[in-house]
């Protein structure tokens, strides 16, 4: 697989600039770059600046709005819900979670579903905005159609990412952040991209045979749930994404399982909605609403170190904390700069001629 490596700064300007060409506000175009950014600089490539031809083609389809008007249409002190105004969700989501860090300041924890959003990036951004205040920050969101439940052969539900952040102290945040199907179907685009199979207990072709296809999802095949089948805890991912679907939309009064509009712009949405736009749901706990902020973040540093230190069945191989490869993928990337394969690269350029701006 080719790749060029850019700088952050060279990715920064460029997906500002297309940002900014669709419509959007000096603001908007900067968070919504950085939700990418970050993405990229955290290994995440998937959801980066790969994606951006992606969000330009639903805004030429009319399926984003470029200037949305954000507004919370339900609150209580501790919890409120979100019309996202069919923004991009790269917008949308850091708004909420600012929401739910502000009622967190002031009540101990904040709570805000979302409705009339788009994809909203990787979860883990969402999240981490909670650390910065010694908050617990959650994030998750719904998503296109493309996982079967248990037993099914017909897709229902999305990869429904949820993500939980932890504050630490001397060392980096503890990020659990996963999709609820066996794989992200961004894992599939790659795999399409490199020409290579996928393992066994990603995908099932249309008839529900195990496939190791990364195509099957064009032939009418389906994500699995985590755990791929019964007799390994499929069950468990399907309640997984099941919990994500709930929180994220039929709590927000956004769409939810089938009914959720698709990213790719060529697919339109159901013509029965069911909602509006794609659900998200955000929170922010305080720590020092359980005890003090220091006395947990000392602890969980301990937590850390002893599962750092746990036996293992290789010698020459440590436990991984949850988020630990990610942030070791930004500090790298923050020197070395951030490979973008070259089919990527093709794409980016065809945009930016498109969009009339310099490229890359």
């Amino acid at each position: 697989m080719n790749f060029t490596t850019f700088t952050e700064t060279e990715l920064r300007n460029f997906t500002y600039n297309v940002f900014k060409k669709i419509g959007c506000s000096d603001a908007h175009a900067n968070l919504a770059t950085d939700v990418l950014i970050k993405s990229d600089l955290r290994g995440i490539d998937s959801h980066g600046v790969a994606r951006l031809s992606g969000y330009v083609r639903l805004w030429e389809k009319g399926r984003i709005n470029a200037t949305p008007k954000l507004k919370i249409v339900h609150e209580t002190p501790t919890t409120a819900t979100v019309d996202g105004d069919g923004g991009l969700g790269l917008i949308v989501a850091p708004f909420a979670m600012q929401v739910a860090i502000e009622k967190a300041e002031k009540y101990g924890s904040g709570w805000v579903s979302v409705k009339n959003s788009n994809h909203f990036g990787i979860a883990s951004y969402h999240a981490l905005m909670a650390i910065e205040k010694e908050m617990i920050g959650i994030s998750m969101t719904n998503a296109s159609p493309l996982v079967a439940p248990t037993y099914a052969n017909e897709r229902l539900l999305g990869t429904n990412p949820m993500c939980y952040a932890f504050p630490a102290g001397k060392y980096p945040p503890v990020i659990v952040d996963m999709a609820t199907a066996a794989a992200a179907n961004g894992k599939l685009e790659i795999a399409q991209r490199e020409n290579k199979s996928v393992p066994t207990g990603w995908v099932q072709d249309a008839d529900g045979n195990p496939s190791t296809n990364p195509n099957e999802l064009k032939n009418g095949g389906s994500l699995l749930p985590l755990g791929s089948d019964k007799d390994h805890g499929s069950h468990k991912g399907f309640g997984l994404s099941a919990t994500v679907d709930i929180l994220s939309a039929v709590l927000s009064g956004a769409n939810y399982g089938p009914w959720v509009p698709p990213f790719v712009a060529f697919l339109e949405p159901p013509t029965d909605p069911v909602g509006e736009g794609i659900g998200h749901f955000l929170g922010a706990m305080r720590v020092d609403g359980f005890r003090p902020a220091q006395d947990f973040k000392d602890h969980l540093d301990n937590w850390i170190e002893r599962f750092k230190s746990a036996k293992t069945i290789d010698p020459a191989k440590k436990v991984i904390i949850p988020g630990e490869p990610e942030h070791n993928f930004e500090q790298e990337r923050k020197i070395s700069g951030i490979p973008i394969i070259d089919a990527v690269v093709k794409d980016l350029n065809e945009l930016a001629a498109k969009l009339e701006i310099g490229g890359l």
